[in-house]
């Protein structure tokens, strides 16, 4: 994939634009997306869409406008729409925006599989095929999507940047459910469709239904063991609520004033890290600045919080990579390639071993912040949540809310899986950004139970 026509588009749609400084942002999209329930295929969409996003500059101050009208008329009406939009804003006087970054060397990835790029719909019949037949086979109905695509992306700016990349991704999440409403949850996500086992996903959601009546836990604190996906759920708003350098500049963070501290089990190590083996990874962000691997708590020690152009101004500090839109996005950087490093356990099994009485818990749902400077979160267990008697996971439970800081929990951390996966909701409701987060399962203490869900 060379980005020959992104890039030719970026330079041609720069041309539009003036201020102080410009950028245009190429984003071409061809993906696939399949929704299934009750074992039965529900929507198929499929998208070809080629849009250009340009950014003007002046005095400190950005406006941008979007479009994919790409002939002269639309990209000179968008380049106008841009530049009406900072000029507004500068009326007020000087701006906070320092500039457009400077070019800089990138490296490649390995984040584009030339198979995937096809995006054969067939695939997707074979996927949702196998995942009805093998829920079939164990009594249950399989829900879920699977969904495929490919990104290219190219910049140019006044600054001299001319950047291009091109990366794929592929994701599967199935639910099955039995007639009482019972269900059970597996997903996959990688840079290749073919790394996709329908059938070994089904399974093993259909494996977390139990016939078992379940039981109810009351509200209290207990031992649990957080499956991956329950893991990478916390770690997402994590990404937000401790690392975003905005909210950390504005003092709002959940690690202001707490870099060089101890915030996390010794066990805890976590880190942005875009070519990491099995992420989704990316050469820059979205300012053109290359991405590079960042520790972010090490040893339980927080280290550092993720800059764009406008955070790092603000903190008097350099952009990591970390953009999320030309000229910074309003919420501020994230991370998106995060990576918690494994640890001693081989099996899940294992985790459980040291728990008298606890809870094992699949994946969180419905999650909300309650009170970001101490990362506190609350929302529900769902899609298998069971209870841990004597080491040993025994019996089901109804779903359990939960009120507790994604910090606190990785500084109550005892233990870890050796393997990793990637952990990603896949939710492309907008502009395709596929990412996640590469962990393992954990062992935590006091995970606090708030209550139960209705």
């Amino acid at each position: 994939m060379t980005g020959d026509g992104e890039r030719a588009l970026a330079h041609r749609a720069l041309g539009y634009l003036d201020g102080d400084q410009a950028q245009a942002t190429v984003t071409s999209e061809r993906s696939l997306l399949s929704r299934f329930a009750r074992s039965a295929a529900t929507q198929a969409t499929a998208i070809d869409d080629t849009s250009v996003e340009l950014l003007c500059v002046l005095d400190g101050h950005t406006g941008a406008a979007s479009t994919n009208q790409l002939d002269d008329e639309g990209l000179a009406a968008a380049a106008s729409l841009a530049r009406a939009a900072a000029a507004a804003a500068a009326r007020s006087g000087s701006g906070p925006y320092p500039g457009l970054p400077r070019p800089a060397e990138t490296r490649p990835h390995e984040g584009f599989d030339p198979a995937t790029a096809m995006l054969d719909p067939a695939e997707a019949g074979a996927a949702l095929k196998a995942a009805f037949g093998c829920a079939g086979a164990a009594g249950l109905e399989a829900f879920g999507i699977w969904t495929a695509g490919e990104v290219r992306t190219a910049i140019a700016s006044s600054t001299g940047v001319t950047l291009t990349d091109a990366v794929t991704d592929a994701h599967m999440k199935v639910i099955a459910r039995d007639e009482h409403g019972r269900s059970g949850y597996a997903a996959t996500t990688a840079v290749s469709a073919g790394a996709i086992d329908a059938a070994a996903l089904a399974a093993a959601a259909a494996a977390k239904v139990s016939a078992m009546q379940p039981g109810e836990l009351p509200p209290g604190e207990y031992h649990v063991v957080l499956d991956h996906a329950a893991v990478g759920t916390l770690l997402e708003f994590l990404g937000w609520l401790a690392f975003n350098g905005l909210a950390h500049a504005e003092q709002r963070g959940a690690l202001s004033g707490r870099l060089g501290e101890r915030v996390a089990a010794p066990c805890i190590n976590l880190a942005d890290s875009p070519r990491a083996p099995g992420t989704l990874p990316r050469s820059f962000d979205a300012e053109g600045v290359p991405k590079r691997p960042l520790p972010l708590i090490q040893d339980g020690i927080a280290h550092a919080v993720v800059h764009d152009t406008r955070s790092a101004a603000q903190a008097l500090a350099s952009s990591t990579g970390h953009a999320l839109a030309p000229g910074g996005a309003p919420d501020g950087p994230a991370p998106t390639n995060l990576v918690l490093a494994g640890g001693g356990a081989a099996t899940l099994e294992e985790l459980c071993a040291p728990i008298e009485r606890g809870l094992f818990v699949t994946r969180l749902w419905y999650v909300n912040t309650v009170e970001p400077r101490h990362a506190l979160l609350t929302g529900m267990t769902r899609d298998g949540t069971f209870l841990i008697e004597d080491g040993v996971i025994t019996r089901p439970l109804r779903d359990v809310r939960f009120t507790d800081s994604a910090l606190r929990i990785l500084a109550a951390t005892e233990e870890l899986t050796a393997g990793q996966r990637l952990v990603s909701d896949a939710d492309f409701y907008g502009r395709r950004f596929a990412n996640g987060v590469l962990c393992p399962a954990l062992r935590a203490e006091g995970f606090r139970v708030s209550g139960g869900s209705a």
